[in-house]
């Protein structure tokens, strides 16, 4: 392999070990085989193949916790399927193996999935590892996972599943590297939430050989092998003093010279709100309300609704509680909602909004359990509409969040529309919050999970800052505020930046709140403003975060 390879920064932190690969290599089942001529007995040694891999990832999810735990039980569900399990049945019955009547059955999933638009696509991957698992377990293989190693290592691989991350042990994993994957991957997105420095959409990772001794960098994607001491310790002082800045960052987010910045946290429900409390969230910047309607047959009733945004609200009396309203479609299906006309493409078309707007009832039924919900609480809530595009979307919520009850009705943006026309949306929004991962997406047309596309998914791309920074002035012309809850607000120097464009705080997962406050007492708002300048400027995302780095020198005892 080449000295240093480069990959997209997800994580950042630096790890340093020998190189140790996934285990991934499934024996796949002979296409002709077929089982001894007991169809029934066939048929149920598949059925329990499938739960066992259903529990195992619902058991790992519980475990993990946060955002691996909703992503694992999405998996769970795919392995308790009741179509693919009629469809394992009837290859069995027709004579093939429970092996291989399980391995055809999700390639027909799989075809679909592919098939199905960027979004749907993107959840192949972990298709293939739920199908790995099961097959492993038939044919008596070793079920797909970490090695084992009795010293600290840098995993490598082509892509981790969702299961392989989620259960990695800091102490024994001290950074990866992955072929594949995206800035706003499961895969990324997991690994902050762990704190484990990673680079992914590395193209060199097939070139690493096992035993390679790995400095990996988190921040700016760079994987030396075979590095200088020197290297080494430098970059382990700075990952120390990261972890230090981190631990001893207290009280509101604010720059050093006493501009408040507000760090909120990215929640999914209830169980997430223990890491944001210890970590110090000022509130909830972002609630994905979704999570509570996923995966089942019917909608979850009003009382249940109110229980949940309850706990939440209770949890910080006179604290900013931001929730989004359903965020359905595209890759969230719901089975007890309608579907739309078939979509070539699902990431473009009926999603968020765009589907409450043809079911305003279920939008309705939502506000009302949250108006109901607030009440003696304490809590200042805020309600959120996701996918809007124009000030048509905008009023048309307002009208329906005022109808129930809610005071403070708010929007999302995400699509560039909405950000190049944000004075217009002002006129109906109480508030702004840009959730950064879609907003690159489609202002670049580059899916979050293909893994050649990298720069193109990267938030430092300056024609993104561009988009922010126009919804910043202009929600503040406006007299409203502008958040960002994507999880570009995540990454402390670009968070300083970001600060820097006008935002008005900033919402992430918990584990990265210390380090980002940290980063932002370091710095003063006439720097960040200039390291926006800087980064706006600059021709690629590479050179805006170099660009950004030199504008805020309080920064470089961190490493970032």
């Amino acid at each position: 392999m080449p000295e240093t390879l480069k990959g997209a920064g997800v994580s950042p932190g630096a790890g340093y070990g020998p190189a140790k690969r996934l285990v991934r290599d499934v024996p796949q089942p002979d296409p002709d085989a077929r089982h001894g001529g007991d169809a029934a007995a066939e048929a149920d040694r598949a059925a329990a193949a499938m739960e066992e891999t259903a529990r195992d990832l619902s058991e790992r999810g519980e475990r993990a916790g946060g955002d691996a735990a909703e992503v694992l039980n999405a998996q769970a569900l795919m392995a308790r399927d009741p179509a693919l399990a009629d469809d394992v049945r009837k290859r069995v019955d027709a004579g093939a193996s429970a092996a291989r009547a399980v391995s055809e059955a999700m390639a027909v999933y799989r075809q679909m999935l592919a098939g199905a638009g960027e979004y749907l696509a993107a959840r192949v991957a972990d298709l293939d590892d739920v199908r790995d698992r099961i097959v492993a377990r038939l044919m008596g293989a070793p079920v797909p996972g970490v090695p084992d190693s009795d010293v600290p290592f840098v995993l490598v691989a082509g892509d981790l599943a969702p299961a392989d991350t989620a259960v990695l042990d800091p102490e024994r994993v001290v950074a990866f590297v992955t072929r594949e994957g995206g800035p706003t991957s499961h895969t990324a997105i997991l690994a902050r939430s762990l704190g484990l420095p990673a680079v992914v959409a590395c193209p060199g990772a097939d070139t690493v050989a096992e035993g390679t001794m790995l400095l990996v960098d988190g921040a700016t994607g760079e994987v030396a092998a075979d590095p200088e001491p020197g290297a080494v310790e430098a970059a382990t002082a700075a990952s120390r003093a990261r972890a230090a800045a981190a631990a001893q960052s207290t009280g509101p987010g604010r720059t050093a010279d006493g501009h408040g910045i507000p760090l909120l946290a990215n929640i999914g429900g209830p169980k997430d709100l223990p890491a944001a409390l210890e970590n110090g969230a000022e509130g909830v910047g972002l609630y994905r309300t979704e999570f509570l309607f996923l995966d089942r047959a019917d909608a979850p009733g009003h009382e249940e609704q109110v229980a949940a945004y309850r706990t939440v609200l209770e949890a910080f009396p006179g604290g900013r509680v931001v929730v989004r309203t359903l965020d359905a479609g595209a890759d969230k299906p719901l089975e007890f909602l309608p579907a739309a006309a078939e979509e070539p493409n699902p990431a473009l078309g009926e999603r968020g909004l765009r589907m409450m707007r043809r079911l305003p009832e279920t939008l309705d039924a939502q506000l009302s359990a949250l108006a109901e919900a607030e009440r003696d609480t304490g809590a200042y809530l805020q309600v959120m509409a996701p996918m809007v595009t124009d000030a048509e979307d905008a009023a048309w919520f307002a009208a329906a969040a005022a109808k129930a009850g809610i005071q403070h009705a708010g929007v999302m943006i995400e699509v560039p529309a909405a950000a190049l026309r944000a004075r217009h949306i002002a006129t109906h929004a109480d508030f702004f919050s840009i959730g950064t991962n879609d907003l690159t997406q489609y202002a670049c047309a580059a899916d979050r999970e293909t893994a050649g596309l990298g720069r193109f998914q990267d938030p430092w791309q300056p024609a993104v800052l561009d988009l922010v920074a126009a919804s910043a002035s202009s929600t503040a012309e406006a007299g409203r505020s502008c958040g960002v809850c994507g999880e570009a607000a995540a990454d402390p120097l670009l968070a300083c930046v970001l600060t820097g464009l006008g935002v008005t705080s900033l919402s992430m997962g918990a584990s990265a709140l210390p380090l980002v406050r940290a980063a932002l007492a370091r710095v003063e708002l006439a720097q960040c403003r200039a390291a926006a300048e800087a980064a706006r400027a600059a021709r690629g995302p590479e050179e805006a975060r170099k660009a950004a780095a030199e504008q805020l020198p309080g920064l470089a005892e961190l490493g970032l």
